[in-house]
């Protein structure tokens, strides 16, 4: 299965648009968003894709507490299986010990991709290009029991995405 990973979107919309836009071209199989997703308009661009996703709250998503009844958005850290994968997304990386198949972090606006263990740790960057003039999400899937992780990024003004194979042989 090709999971699509979004992490910090803050107030960029048109921005999480084209992430979304781009992870559905790339034929992902489910959504996953590591907190800072900053508005209700992003959940539902999410839920409208009509995939399955799962969010976590970040440190600026206090006010959409109310919306854990409407959304699959949860505190973190969260843990959850896709398939047999057990997964542990945080927005924060405090909670990083390897206890999962699979874990996600945001918050650094830095992509990051390791695997330690036979464990896959990863922090898909940011959506919102504010630490760094690029804006960037990624996918991950399982292929012969082996991570196959592609960062996608371009700078906010550029049309075409620049994808990056990423080596989780590490």
């Amino acid at each position: 299965m090709k999971i699509g990973i979004l992490s910090d979107t803050h107030h960029r919309t048109d921005m999480h648009a084209q992430a979304i836009d781009n992870l559905l071209a790339q034929g992902v199989e489910y959504l996953l968003h590591a907190g800072d997703i900053h508005s209700r308009e992003h959940l539902q661009m999410l839920r409208d894709t009509n995939l399955p996703f799962i969010a976590v709250f970040g440190n600026n998503d206090h006010h959409l507490t109310p919306l854990s009844d409407l959304y699959p958005i949860y505190q973190e850290p969260y843990y959850f299986k896709i398939e047999s994968t057990v997964v542990k997304i945080m927005h924060m990386p405090l909670y990083m010990s390897a206890d999962a198949d699979l874990i996600i972090s945001g918050h650094t606006h830095m992509f990051d991709a390791r695997q330690i263990g036979g464990r896959l740790f990863i922090n898909p960057g940011e959506v919102c290009a504010r630490e760094k003039n690029l804006t960037e999400h990624a996918t991950i899937e399982m292929v012969d029991g082996r991570w196959h992780i592609d960062r996608y990024f371009k700078k906010p003004d550029a049309k075409e995405w620049i994808v990056e194979r990423v080596d989780s042989g590490i």
